[in-house]
């Protein structure tokens, strides 16, 4: 049953900016992400396995995805997921949910297959003001939201459930049975300024599997994090699988920025314009310095007021049967690696993952130069020190 497994990385919250016609999808997302622009960097530059692509319930994105299945150029798999080159293309949607006297989330649902998809479609044009553009709020409970595409045959993930806007714990709710069933939360998406020794100090959480992704607004953002999946093929219904860690299926690693390069890492105070130190058990509505309201809340804070310390025998045990994190530098976080720089490593060694996870430091050097191929030779073992990261500014590598 677990013969041919074999590790698949993937990197499943790419937004799409523009559509080829040049119509908005994403608002704030890179004009040259369209759903084509992604698979072809994923496959060609990146070296990604897996992608979702998470604004397909755009009626014109779909009409794009059906033009190059047509044409030949992409293949529908039959077990899930849009096949391009040596990507498989997840389908998927993130959504805004807001219940009576919660704050509002975002959430991720994949679809198996288009035709899914385009139900999927038709369901939200009914509860949206345009479905055709990305992140919109569906005028409907949570639950209802999760019901319909659990229906389908999906997969709901919370999306990067701990930043201060517009996630479940950063300005939802503090329990997620508040708004979701979780028995059908497939996984929760940690967030660039979390990883997962500080998500398992959540008692509620260690039940659910973890997992990374870049929420990539433009195509050199695509796989800044992402995940090791084991697998028998890249396809909806094996990512599954791995999800719930099925079959000798499961997550084998998940690869993510040092959470103090995230841009929400610590809370920050507008009015300081500087990071602002909490001590244990001291709220955030005021800034200790200025006194000032204008703070934004920092994720190593929320997770404080969250976490269960009494409880930190169960979360070491949780641990030991966690997939490891490992801290994940993109090569435009690496000092000294300059555009010119990194397409001279692209061309001589393929792709990212090929960079960053295999090439010899000796052989990085001799394209870049000993300083940025220390750096990324570090950054595989997580030795690197950095500067925390706040108030949507991120972090850096001293």
């Amino acid at each position: 049953m677990n013969e041919g497994l074999r590790t698949v990385y993937a990197d499943l919250h790419i937004h799409i900016g523009r559509t080829e016609a040049g119509a908005p999808v994403k608002i704030s997302g890179s004009r040259d992400l369209t759903f084509f622009n992604i698979a072809r960097e994923a496959s060609v530059r990146k070296g990604i396995d897996v992608t979702g692509i998470i604004d397909c319930q755009s009626p014109a994105v779909q009409d794009e995805i059906e033009r190059y299945l047509e044409a030949g150029e992409m293949e529908e798999l039959a077990g899930g997921g849009i096949r391009y080159g040596n990507t498989t293309v997840l389908l998927g949607s993130e959504l805004e949910v807001k219940d009576p006297g919660c704050g509002p989330a975002h959430l991720l649902c994949f679809l198996p297959k288009l035709s899914a998809m385009k139900e999927f479609t038709a369901w939200l044009s009914t509860r949206m003001k345009n479905v055709s553009l990305s992140s919109q709020r569906v005028y409907a409970l949570a639950r209802e939201l999760q019901a319909e595409t659990v229906s389908l045959g999906g997969l709901v993930i919370p999306a990067h459930i701990f930043t201060p806007h517009k996630s479940l714990y950063g300005s939802c709710c503090s329990r997620m049975e508040e708004v979701l069933d979780p028995e059908d939360v497939a996984a929760v998406e940690l967030g660039l300024s979390s990883n997962t020794d500080m998500a398992d100090t959540i008692p509620e959480l260690r039940r659910h599997a973890y997992v990374t992704n870049s929420d990539a607004h433009s195509l050199g953002k695509i796989a800044r994090e992402y995940n090791a999946f084991r697998l028998t093929a890249p396809t909806f219904e094996e990512v599954a699988k791995a999800l719930r860690g099925e079959d000798g299926r499961g997550i084998e690693a998940n690869y993510g920025l040092k959470p103090q390069l995230g841009k929400y890492h610590r809370t920050y105070c507008e009015r300081c314009d500087a990071l602002v130190e909490l001590e244990d058990g001291q709220t955030e509505k005021k800034c200790p310095a200025c006194g000032s309201g204008r703070i934004v809340r920092g994720v190593f804070d929320r997770i404080a007021a969250l976490a269960k310390p009494d409880d930190a025998a169960a979360a070491a045990r949780a641990a030991m049967h966690r997939p490891p994190y490992r801290n994940q530098v993109p090569l435009e976080f690496v000092p000294g690696l300059g555009p010119k720089k990194r397409e001279a490593l692209l061309e001589r060694f393929g792709t990212e993952m090929n960079i960053l996870h295999r090439v010899p430091e000796a052989e990085l050097a001799e394209t870049v130069g000993a300083g940025p191929a220390a750096v990324i030779a570090a950054a595989r073992t997580g030795d690197v020190a950095v500067a925390s990261g706040g108030g949507g500014r991120y972090g850096k590598i001293k």
